[in-house]
């Protein structure tokens, strides 16, 4: 194990008031505001369909496509995506045909032919579909679009079932970049998940993506699973280091078993390390991946210093949408398939989550949509700090921003956060310590005022800790 280990268990026990001081339930802000503040009463189709017309300029410029891909052979108990459980792989043409269909709807309504900048298949299981089923998919959106020259595609890979054919096939349309979903290798901790799938297979994956020419290969960690161990996150991490991927997401695993359609009942809560324990294994998972050559990327993501993910944080042109960290600049996210959010720039919108009612949506024409927002001049300030938050550990503002009440308010827990040493802040900005990126979500927190004014006395989201 790491040498640091007993400087890490000392540093928790003099955090251990800090952590729980700070574990509350708080959103991850892929998007502000987050999806259970959106005003929906004030949004409707034709105002989305207004957003995209007059966003020529942005569509020109080029923009980020995101392909929902639902199906999965098995339930994993740890996921909290919209997904449909099947063995049955028929189901794979009809829905292509689904999102072809709502792409030519968008097609339709844009005033220009969109350039794509950034494409990502996500899950679901998008290794579910046949190599040739996600060929006929991909065509039909490049062949009636403009592919930027720095373009990035990229997509999700689960070890068990994404062939050389996938891998190639991919390839030659464009892909560079792909992620595994690892999760853990712990005998206990994939039992638990549902989630069994050896070593070898993640190696066999990674070294065929290398070997076929991925320039990025990402592998996915979760800490904070039932039954994990520091031993299952040091073997974990040991395993990976010899893979030596370009990136590696540590995520924190987010509990919401309320969330409608959600699997993560397999398992007793009691089995979940929590607290000061799950805090162990991130600063363990966080030493071991600094000392393996990685450094961090905002929140939950490393990367070696090749990839573009760390020069884009050194550069300031790290951006976060609904898909994550991404080095894309495009202003405009069009979200395809089931669940599948979209972002205009000035406003969102979410499909809707039922397959059988997005295919019946798309075959008579209409726009899927299930819900939306439309920004305010507030929700554009504020989602301004958090992704500056986010994506760089600091952002900055005018003095005479907020009024006097807002002020008092935000400026009080301005000064908790720096006295517990997370940030340095004065009237016109703030910065976040080495000590507060682990925290950086309780920070962006600090000014949202939609979680400000909410009842958390109800769940909404997974703990910041």
């Amino acid at each position: 194990m790491t040498k640091g280990l007993y400087e890490i268990k000392n540093r928790q026990q003099a955090d251990r008031e800090i952590i729980k001081k700070y574990t509350t339930q708080g959103p991850r802000y892929t998007s502000y505001p987050p999806v259970p503040f959106w005003n929906t009463e004030a949004f409707d189709t034709a105002i989305w369909q207004d957003e995209i017309r007059k966003s020529a300029g942005k569509i020109a410029g080029g923009i980020s496509v995101y392909i929902h891909l639902p199906y999965c052979e098995s339930l994993c108990t740890f996921c909290a995506c919209h997904k449909r459980i099947t063995k049955n792989h028929e189901v794979e043409n009809s829905y292509i045909d689904a999102v072809l269909k709502e792409w030519q709807l968008y097609l339709h309504m844009m005033p220009v032919m969109p350039v794509i900048r950034e494409l990502h298949l996500g899950g679901g299981t998008p290794s579910f579909f046949a190599p040739a089923n996600l060929e006929r998919l991909l065509q039909g959106i490049i062949n009636t679009s403009e592919i930027a020259p720095d373009h990035e595609f990229s997509f999700e890979g689960h070890p068990n079932n994404t062939s050389a054919d996938h891998l190639q096939t991919l390839y030659d349309l464009g892909f560079r970049r792909v992620s595994f979903g690892v999760q853990d290798y712990d005998a206990r901790v994939q039992e638990a998940i549902h989630r069994i799938q050896p070593f070898e297979n993640v190696k066999y994956v990674t070294e065929k993506a290398r070997e076929i020419g991925y320039t990025s290969i990402s592998h996915d960690l979760v800490f904070g699973l039932p039954f994990q161990s520091l031993n299952a996150i040091d073997q974990t991490i040991s395993r990976t280091l010899k893979l030596n991927p370009d990136r590696i997401a540590f995520y924190s695993y987010a509990h919401v078993p309320w969330l409608k359609g959600n699997g993560q009942r397999g398992f007793d809560e009691n089995d979940l390390p929590s607290g000061a324990n799950k805090r162990v294994l991130y600063e363990y998972g966080l030493t071991s991946l600094e000392e393996g050559g990685y450094v961090e990327v905002g929140m939950d993501h490393f990367a070696l210093p090749h990839d573009e993910l760390f020069r884009a944080m050194n550069e300031g042109t790290l951006n976060r949408n609904f898909m994550g960290y991404t080095t894309s600049d495009s202003k405009i996210l069009i979200g395809l398939g089931v669940s599948s959010i979209s972002d205009s720039g000035g406003a969102f919108a979410q499909n809707i989550k039922d397959i059988d009612t997005y295919k019946k949506c798309v075959e008579e024409g209409v726009l899927p949509l299930g819900k939306g927002h439309l920004l305010t001049t507030e929700d554009l300030f504020v989602r301004e700090q958090i992704t500056n938050i986010m994506c760089r550990f600091e952002t900055s503002w005018p003095d005479e921003t907020w009024t006097a009440e807002e002020r008092t308010q935000i400026f009080d827990k301005l000064e908790g956060l720096a006295e517990d040493g997370l940030i340095v802040y004065h009237a016109e900005g703030l910065r976040v310590t080495e000590k507060g990126r682990p925290f950086i979500r309780n920070i962006s927190m600090v000014f949202d005022q939609y979680l400000n004014r909410a009842d958390l006395r109800k769940k909404m989201f997974s703990e910041t800790v």
